[in-house]
């Protein structure tokens, strides 16, 4: 079933995001940027795509606990989605003959849920489209696994078990990002997930660093583009760090969850960091226990 799903799929009925799923309304955010956006609409989530940058600025999945469904990915391939050209999207060839990931931004097992099988199925390939992915490090170790598990580990801590959760997530598209194969690969990725507790909103914000630790990281990003070369990309390092903070390092209106953050900024406005910034309160994840809820 998982192979008929993944090839020459009608996506013109999906219904995307709902922004009312928590209850509480939490709006498919905005860019603070003046860069054209599209609106893709998938079962369970919404991707706010950049043409210009070929990739996603933001990614809005709701995700119901209560109705998850375990289900595997084979024979699912990657697709290019029929509603963009396919200039405007970041394919097979960027991920070619190299150690590049196909990173999901919606996570494939959060977004597998329903009332049947068939509509978990149908969310599980809607996940395999180009617009949902970005260029990751293929080096998997205890960062990315974090990453990956975050939202389990809120939803499993919070102390209301609404048993719903709203995920935000995205690149941050900067300007500086190294170019490989005419796209701009991004070297940190955000992440802001949503719940209710205690009858009201909640939300803890994340970053994913793949920056490489070199010492020199302008001079080694512009020897792999010459050499025509993917970026040298970095051990994943995830943080958690101020929402505020995220709004203003990705160009993303979240001012709504900023004010319900579990880990607010301190006065004085928000910072845009640069790429390992560790400055307090951002704080390093080495496990689960460093989570501050």
């Amino acid at each position: 079933m998982a192979d008929a799903l993944s090839r020459g799929r009608d996506l013109s009925g999906r219904r995307g995001y709902d922004p009312g799923f928590l209850g509480t309304p939490v709006p498919l955010p905005g860019l603070t940027t003046p860069e054209r956006t599209v609106a893709l609409p998938y079962t369970h989530f919404t991707v706010l795509h950049r043409p210009d940058r070929r990739l996603a600025a933001v990614t809005a999945l709701a995700m119901d606990g209560a109705r998850l469904i375990s289900l595997d990915r084979e024979g699912i391939e990657w697709t290019l989605d029929p509603r963009l050209p396919a200039a405007e999207q970041a394919g097979a060839a960027v991920y070619a003959r190299n150690d590049l990931d196909r990173g999901h931004l919606v996570r494939r097992a959060s977004a597998c849920w329903g009332r049947d099988e068939a509509e978990a199925e149908q969310a599980n390939a809607d996940t395999f489209h180009y617009p949902n992915a970005a260029p990751q490090a293929a080096l998997f170790n205890q960062g990315k696994q974090l990453w990956l598990g975050l939202e389990e580990h809120v939803q499993e801590h919070a102390e209301v078990h609404d048993r719903r959760l709203v995920v935000l997530a995205g690149p941050v598209l900067d300007p500086g990002d190294p170019l490989y194969r005419d796209v701009a690969v991004p070297l940190r990725f955000w992440k802001v997930v949503t719940l209710v507790q205690g009858g009201a909103l909640a939300a803890t914000g994340y970053l994913l660093d793949q920056s490489p630790l070199v010492d020199d990281l302008g001079a080694a990003l512009r020897a792999a583009a010459a050499a025509g070369d993917p970026p040298p990309l970095g051990a994943y390092r995830t943080f958690q760090v101020p929402i505020a903070d995220i709004a203003a390092i990705a160009g993303v209106d979240l001012a709504a969850l900023a004010a319900v953050d579990r880990l607010p900024v301190p006065s004085g406005a928000a910072r845009a960091p640069a790429p390992g910034d560790r400055a307090d309160p951002w704080v390093q994840l080495g496990s689960y226990a460093d989570v501050r809820l």
